[in-house]
C-alpha cells in the first residue's frame, strides 16, 4: 500500500488514467474528471500554492462543499507536506476563528461568494489570514480585497511553473511518508473550545484499507458525497476510501438537488447519519398518507410482512416458501419501486454511523431489502472501529472489531479502544491528549457498552450521561436519554427529542415536531395553523405526540434495564432547534447541558408540575441578523406502565 495520499493519486493516474475519478453535476449535466485530469489538476494546484508561500508543516484551510477542486486543493496541500483543515461550510464565522487562530492559518480556499464574505469577516479579528482562493467567482467580479484571487488564478501560475519545473511535483510527493501529519479535524467542542485531531497519512489509510477489505470495495463503487467535508464520516468515505480503493465519488450539483442527484447515480456504497434515514422515512410516511385508500392498504400490508421476515431474509434465514413468495410479490410492487425512489436500487452496503439510529428507523430500512448496517467509531478512531457483517446486522448492537482493532471495558463501563487509526493527538493540547490516550495506547472513548456473547459492541449511552433515576417508584433504575431520544425519534412527526431524568424521580422530555411530516398531517384534517410556533401548539398536535410517547413508554416497559425511564412529562418546544442557536452541534448532536441552561423556565416547568410556561427566545436568522420567538407552552403528562417483568 502507498503511504500518502498523493502516492496513491499517482499510482491510479498511472495504473488507469482515463478511468473516470469524479462526476460534478453542472448546470444539470454530469461532467467526468479522470484520474489523469485529478492529477494534473492537483500537481498544477500544488505549484501554484507552493508559489503562494505555502511551507511544509503548515496548516491551510478549506471550506467548502463537495467540490473536485476542493478535493484537489487537500491533496495539493498534502503534496507539498502542508496540513488541510476543513471547516464546516455553514459555520458562522466567529465560529472560524479559534480553530484558524489555534493552527496559525495564513492561507485558506473556499467554494464561493459566501465564504469569502466569512473569511473576510473572520479577519476583522483575525489578521494573520493573508490570502482568500476562490473557486466560483460568481458574485465576486467587484470585490478589492487585498489577497484575495480565483482558484483560476492559482492553478494558471501553477501550470506556467509546473511546465518549467517538471520534476518538482514528483520531488515533492516523495518527500512524504505515512507518518507526516495528513489532516486536522477540529471536534464540535459541546463543552468548550473545539480541539484539533491530528491524524497522519498511516492512521488514515490503514482505516480506509480496513474498511474496504471488511465491505470487499472495489473501484466499481460510486459513492455520493453530500454531507460535510469537515465531518471526519465524509472524509474518510469520499477522501480516504476513495484514493484507497479508487472508486467514483460524485458531488450533487446543490444541498437541494442532493435526493434527485442520489436517484440518477444510484450509488453503491451509501453512508449517512441517522437523521438522513429518519427524513427518508418521513417523506415515504408522507407520500402514503396522500396515497390512495387501495395504495394505502396494499403498502401496510406488504409492509407488515417485510418487518415480520425482511430482517431475517438479510441475514440469510430460511424464511418459508409462502413469505419467500409473498415477499418477492412485495417486493415487485412495493419494496423495489420504494427503493428506487429512494435511490438506493444499487445500493450493496449502506452504513450508519454519528448517532445511535432507532432500532425500528434500523428495521424498515432492511426489511425492503437495503442493506444498512451501522459502524462504530469516531473523529479521534478514523472512523473505523466495529463494522456489522452483511448477515450479522443488528439493531441493538454496532458490531465486531475490525482489522487491528483491541477493544476492553473499564470498570465504569466505559469502552476503551486500541487501534492503528487513533489519533496523533490534540494539537497544542497535550492535558487533553493525556486524558483520552493511556500510556499503553488505549483510547478513552467516553462511550458506555459491553461486548456480547457474540462478540458484537452494544453501546448504552456517553458515560457521564448515563444517570440514575432518585427518588419515586422508579428511585435507582437506570436512565439512557439517548435511547429514550432515538425510540420517539423514530416516529415520522419527531424531529428532534431532548430527555431529562438522572437524579431526578421522573423523565420528561421537550420535543421538536417534524414541520413537513405533521404541517403535512394537519392539513389532510383542515386544521389551519401559521407557522411552525402555531402549530407545534395545537391541541390536536399534543394528542398526536401523546400517543407517540405512550407508545415507547410501553415499550420501555418491556425493557427490564430501562423500564425506569418512561417519559412521564413532555412539552413540545415552540422553536427547532438550531446549531446557529448553538442548540445542536454542526453535525446535529443535540446539546442537552447548553439547552437545559438555555431553557431552564422549561426543565423547572416540566418538574414543577406546571401546565404552562411562557418562554420567549432570542434566534439567529440565516443572513447574520438576531430576533426573538416567544409562546406560551403547554406541558402535558404521559401515561407510563408497569414493568411487564414487576406485573408478572
Amino acid at each position: 500500500m502507498q503511504t500518502t495520499f498523493p502516492k496513491l493519486l499517482l499510482k491510479h493516474a498511472a495504473d488507469r488514467p482515463n478511468a473516470p475519478a469524479m462526476r460534478e453535476k453542472e448546470y444539470g449535466i454530469w461532467q467526468a474528471i479522470s484520474w489523469q485530469d485529478m492529477a494534473h489538476m492537483v500537481t498544477h494546484m500544488a505549484c501554484g500554492l507552493h508559489l503562494a508561500g505555502l511551507k511544509r508543516g503548515e496548516h491551510m484551510i478549506v471550506v467548502g462543499s463537495n467540490r473536485p477542486r476542493l478535493y484537489a486543493t487537500m491533496l495539493a496541500a498534502q503534496s507539498l507536506g502542508a496540513i488541510p483543515i476543513p471547516l464546516y461550510q455553514d459555520a458562522a464565522a466567529a465560529e472560524c476563528v479559534f480553530p484558524m487562530t489555534n493552527a496559525e492559518v495564513r492561507l485558506c480556499v473556499v467554494e464561493d461568494q459566501e465564504q469569502v464574505d466569512k473569511m473576510l469577516e473572520v479577519r476583522e479579528s483575525y489578521s494573520a489570514l493573508e490570502r482568500i482562493y476562490f473557486d466560483n467567482p460568481r458574485g465576486l467580479r467587484k470585490y478589492d480585497e487585498s489577497g484575495l484571487g480565483s482558484v483560476d488564478e492559482l492553478l494558471a501560475v501553477g501550470e506556467a511553473f509546473s511546465k518549467q519545473h517538471p520534476h518538482f511535483y514528483k520531488e515533492q510527493v516523495e518527500v512524504g511518508t505515512k507518518e507526516d501529519v495528513a489532516a486536522m479535524f477540529f471536534t464540535s467542542g459541546t463543552t468548550g473550545n473545539p480541539k484539533g485531531v491530528v491524524h497522519t497519512h498511516g492512521t488514515l489509510i490503514d482505516r480506509a484499507q480496513a474498511g474496504a477489505e471488511f465491505d470487499h470495495l472495489t473501484s466499481n463503487e460510486d459513492v455520493l458525497a453530500y454531507l460535510p467535508p469537515a465531518w471526519i464520516g465524509q472524509n474518510i468515505f469520499s477522501y480516504a476510501q476513495w484514493l484507497v480503493a479508487g472508486y467514483v465519488v460524485n458531488c450533487p450539483e446543490s444541498a437541494a438537488t442532493v435526493m434527485i442527484d442520489l436517484k440518477e447515480i444510484g450509488p453503491t456504497y451509501y453512508f449517512a447519519p441517522p437523521r438522513v434515514f429518519e427524513g427518508m422515512l418521513t417523506s415515504v410516511s408522507i407520500r402514503m398518507e396522500d396515497a390512495s385508500a387501495v395504495k394505502r392498504n396494499i403498502y401496510k400490508y406488504f409492509m407488515s410482512l417485510a418487518m415480520k421476515v425482511g430482517p431475517q431474509r438479510m441475514e440469510g434465514e430460511s424464511i418459508g416458501l409462502l413469505n419467500s413468495l409473498m415477499y418477492g410479490l412485495g417486493n415487485l410492487l412495493v419494496y423495489g419501486p420504494l427503493r428506487n425512489s429512494l435511490g438506493f436500487s444499487r445500493v450493496r452496503v449502506a452504513y450508519t454511523a454519528g448517532e445511535a439510529i432507532g432500532p425500528d428507523l434500523f428495521t424498515f430500512f432492511r426489511s425492503i431489502g437495503v442493506n444498512l448496517k451501522q459502524l462504530y467509531g469516531s473523529t479521534e478512531t478514523a472512523v473505523f472501529v466495529c463494522l456489522q457483517p452483511d448477515n450479522q446486522a443488528r439493531a441493538d448492537t454496532v458490531g465486531v472489531p475490525c482489522r487491528g482493532v483491541e477493544i476492553k471495558v473499564a470498570d465504569n463501563g466505559e469502552i476503551l479502544v486500541k487501534s492503528p487509526g487513533l489519533l496523533k493527538g490534540y494539537y497544542k493540547n497535550p492535558e487533553a491528549t493525556a486524558e483520552v490516550l493511556t500510556a499503553d495506547g488505549w483510547y478513552h472513548t467516553s462511550d458506555a457498552g459491553f461486548l456480547d456473547s457474540h462478540g458484537h459492541l452494544k453501546i448504552i449511552d456517553r458515560v457521564k450521561d448515563v444517570g440514575r433515576i432518585k427518588g419515586g417508584n422508579n428511585d435507582g433504575a437506570m436512565f439512557a436519554p439517548k435511547y429514550v431520544e432515538n425510540k420517539l425519534k423514530f416516529f415520522p412527526h419527531i424531529k428532534e427529542v431532548v430527555a431529562y431524568g438522572d437524579q431526578r424521580e421522573k423523565v420528561c422530555v421537550m420535543i421538536n415536531i417534524d414541520f413537513d411530516a405533521v404541517g403535512n398531517w394537519a392539513e389532510r384534517r383542515n386544521l389551519p395553523y401559521a407557522g411552525y410556533t402555531d402549530l407545534a401548539q395545537k391541541p390536536e398536535v399534543y394528542q398526536l405526540i401523546r400517543e407517540c410517547v405512550e407508545q415507547v413508554n410501553a415499550d420501555l416497559a418491556e425493557d427490564t434495564l430501562l423500564a425506569g425511564s418512561q417519559v412521564s412529562r413532555f412539552l413540545v418546544l415552540h422553536k427547532e432547534l438550531d446549531a446557529d442557536d448553538g442548540e445542536l452541534t454542526r453535525t446535529n448532536k443535540v446539546r442537552r447541558g447548553f439547552i437545559a441552561e438555555k431553557y431552564l423556565p422549561l426543565v423547572d416547568a416540566l418538574y414543577g408540575g406546571l401546565t404552562t410556561q411562557f418562554i420567549e427566545t432570542v434566534v439567529k436568522f440565516e443572513d447574520g441578523r438576531s430576533g426573538s420567538v416567544s409562546a406560551t407552552l403547554n406541558i402535558s403528562d404521559a401515561q407510563t406502565f408497569v414493568p411487564v417483568k414487576a406485573a408478572a
